[in-house]
């Protein structure tokens, strides 16, 4: 499957055009997808078992490793993999800094070098018992 994603890099301040790093931190804040693309918009995927319980109870890390497990499930249901994916919102219940860079590690390098247009968010509160993680995509394949 051809991936469609064009990632572009668009820095303020005192990145030079071109360059990947904004203030010393790699952000991707742009990408598109051709107009014969078909978008998926995939639900939050959640850190939840087979059973429907919570994983990963109390833990950042393997909650989001638990939720990119089950996007990667529902991406391939609708006929796509990780790398059509052209923008992520990561959502951590916390109001602590820590707990959302801990989560955004499991999701960064998931991603590997497929660098995509992202929101970490900090959420008072999730979904389901004891949630802590939930990861929104939006894909693009061309059939």
């Amino acid at each position: 499957m051809d991936t469609p994603v064009r990632v572009r890099y668009a820095c303020r301040g005192r990145c030079r055009d071109g360059e990947r790093e904004c203030a010393g931190v790699a952000y991707a804040n742009a990408a598109t997808a051709p107009s014969a693309a078909r978008l998926i918009f995939l639900a939050g995927a959640c850190p939840l078992n087979k059973d429907g319980t919570t994983a990963g109870v109390g833990d950042y890390a393997a909650q989001a490793a638990k939720a990119i497990e089950n996007m990667h499930f529902a991406l391939e249901a609708a006929g796509a993999s990780i790398e059509d994916v052209i923008s992520t919102r990561v959502l951590v219940a916390s109001t602590e800094r820590a707990d959302l860079v801990l989560a955004w590690d499991v999701v960064r390098a998931a991603f590997g070098d497929h660098d995509v247009p992202s929101t970490l968010m900090g959420v008072t509160v999730l979904g389901y018992e004891d949630q802590l993680v939930e990861i929104e995509a939006i894909a693009a394949v061309i059939d």
